[in-house]
């Protein structure tokens, strides 16, 4: 079992830059596939981004796709979502999320895919 704490939400002005970080805690954590999601409130969360468990093979979403960029550093037990060039319509509580899953990457694109989830940050964009 993997415990995910996400940290780096705030608030920032359209065209700014935020990085937001997951921390996991727990065994096993550079064997998982972990991915970013988002949601507004009465909407359904939606995918962002998910990352394999080396790091070297990544998914996003179209909407994000050259903007935000996602990392891991499995020494460090810690996932990472660089979000720039941010909109309004970025503005959501993000989630991080880990599965025990064993496929490419691009088919981690649903949330029935993850078997854990942390508690969200929350990042408001400005226009």
């Amino acid at each position: 079992q993997v415990q995910l704490v996400e940290s780096g939400g705030g608030w920032v002005q359209a065209g700014g830059s935020l990085r937001l970080s997951c921390a996991a805690s727990g065994r096993g954590f550079s064997s998982y596939v972990m991915g970013w999601f988002r949601q507004i409130l009465g909407k359904e969360r939606e995918f962002v981004a998910a990352i394999n468990w080396s790091g070297g093979s990544t998914y996003y979403t179209g909407s994000v796709k050259g903007r935000f960029t996602m990392s891991r550093d499995n020494a460090k037990n810690l996932v990472y979502l660089q979000m720039n060039s941010l909109k309004p319509e970025d503005t959501a509580v993000y989630y991080c999320a880990a599965s025990n899953g064993r496929r490419a990457v691009g088919a981690f694109n649903a949330r029935d895919k993850y078997d854990y989830w942390g508690q969200g940050t929350q990042v408001t964009v400005s226009s």
